[in-house]
């Protein structure tokens, strides 16, 4: 059989294939009632995950005093309460009576057996209360053909699900889009010339030119008259030094007061928040120690002194000189922590935005937070997503993926408690529709942006955002907020 032939057979399976599973494209399954009510255990547990400090979902008192006159559920917990359990250490089976699941089993029987999310939009009819019975109907909306993309081959698959109440009531639906792919079928770099021509030679370039693992930062040097510096730094404290003759903070630790000479001296533990009082971008020569953008800042502590350290969870762009700073650590040898300062984690507003305090262009504030595994675990158990990438580290790895990463549910969740924190605890949510970009991996920092973009006669108020980190853009998104009318 010739190549064009061969291709050409090829291709009609895969169109073979496709068409069998748009069959099931514009079915609708049978409505699914939850397994249990809407509850404050749960919801406890999600906002205890999302760090959601929102008292209308937790305390009765206030919620009773707010726009819905009793307890509610965060509005991104929409499809939380029909999520699959776990039972036995094993996801509840597919009812392959459902659309979705019918495509979902043949795909992983073609191979497709990788998946990960990467479209949410959630529309809210009215929030949900305790005792709310939810039941989920969801029609099969689109199967794309054959994708080539950097996560590998694959389908997209298309569905909304809509939510009813125990009264048949619509409460809200979800547009969802995941993409199914075989597990190491990613686009490929470009063959290094090198390498490549140390295999056509019939070499093993891993051999000739093994890659040098990559170089720790400097090593800092100091004497035993500033260990008491590097200590804290080990225990998570930052410590000034004092002089108490007089009240004097130094930085760095210096022998004498500058001002009376004295030789005595303590110190104090820093609150670590800061503002930005300059910094500079180093772009040449790049050191392969450190990860770039590099952003060196000269740092002003609330406590007065300023000392230099790196900024990060930042983009250059977004930088401003006296934003608000807080100080993170980080560990670069066995027994070296260092400071960092990333942007501060703006306080919840106690009162709400009203729709005259509002413009298009208001800049919301940047939060930065910092991703690892109990993160990662703990919003996807709240969430009661029980796939195995978000869990398992083998599993992940085995399906393609460097390391367990951070789900859609949980992106959306923080999205709506940092959304929430600006707007204050009376907004209402009407949508939140989110794109996946790259992933959020253990160990990195997402840093939450955006800016009003519309600001409509009834109130309701458009949020354009992003999510960003090492990697790039992990979240693209939109939401709509209704502010009050104000006094």
């Amino acid at each position: 059989m010739t190549d064009v032939a061969a291709q050409e057979q090829s291709q009609a399976h895969k169109d073979a294939f496709h068409a069998e599973l748009r069959e099931m494209v514009g079915l609708t399954g049978a409505a699914k009632p939850a397994r249990d009510a809407v509850n404050l255990p749960t919801v406890r547990n999600w906002c205890d995950a999302m760090s959601e400090p929102n008292p209308l979902f937790t305390d009765p008192d206030a919620a009773a005093a707010g726009p819905h006159g009793e307890l509610v559920a965060p509005p991104a917990m929409l499809n939380v309460w029909t999520m699959p359990g776990l039972l036995m250490g094993q996801q509840l089976p597919r009812d392959l009576s459902e659309p979705q699941y019918v495509v979902y089993s043949k795909l992983d029987d073609a191979g497709f057996v990788s998946v990960v999310a990467t479209n949410s939009d959630q529309v809210y009819g009215r929030y949900l209360r305790p005792g709310d019975l939810l039941s989920a109907q969801t029609t099969l909306v689109d199967v794309s053909e054959e994708k080539q993309t950097a996560l590998g081959i694959g389908h997209f698959v298309t569905t909304k699900v809509g939510y009813t109440d125990q009264h048949g009531e619509s409460v809200g639906s979800v547009f969802f889009r995941v993409f199914k792919f075989r597990p190491g079928t990613g686009r490929k770099k470009p063959p290094d010339p090198k390498r490549q021509a140390l295999i056509d030679a019939g070499l093993d370039p891993d051999e000739v030119m093994p890659e040098a693992p990559r170089p720790r930062r400097p090593m800092p040097q100091w004497n035993q008259d500033q260990a008491w510096h590097w200590d804290g730094l080990r225990r998570r404290e930052l410590r000034i030094q004092r002089f108490p003759d007089d009240g004097t903070l130094v930085h760095p630790p210096a022998n004498a007061n500058p001002n009376t000479r004295s030789m005595e001296y303590d110190w104090i533990v820093a609150s670590g928040k800061a503002t930005l009082y300059s910094y500079t971008v180093p772009h040449y020569p790049k050191v392969p120690s450190f990860d770039y953008p590099l952003i060196v800042g000269l740092v002003e502590l609330d406590e007065g002194v300023r000392l230099v350290s790196n900024i990060v969870g930042v983009t250059p762009d977004q930088l401003e000189i006296g934003m608000p700073l807080e100080v993170s650590y980080v560990d670069t040898h066995d027994d070296v922590t260092l400071h960092q300062f990333r942007p501060a984690t703006p306080e919840p507003r106690p009162t709400t935005l009203t729709r005259g305090e509002v413009s298009v262009g208001d800049r919301l504030p940047l939060k930065a937070i910092e991703i690892d595994p109990l993160l990662v675990v703990s919003t996807a158990i709240a969430t009661r997503d029980y796939q195995d990438v978000h869990h398992n580290r083998d599993a992940a790895v085995a399906k393609g993926s460097k390391d367990i990463f951070m789900n859609i549910l949980t992106s959306s969740g923080l999205s709506n408690t940092w959304l929430g924190e600006w707007a204050g605890p009376d907004a209402v949510f009407k949508s939140l529709q989110i794109g996946l970009g790259v992933p959020n991996y253990p160990y990195d920092i997402m840093t939450l942006s955006g800016s009003v973009t519309e600001v409509a006669d009834d109130g309701t108020v458009t949020v354009g955002f992003k999510g960003t980190n090492s990697l790039g853009n992990h979240i693209t998104g939109t939401a709509a907020l209704q502010l009050p009318e104000g006094a």
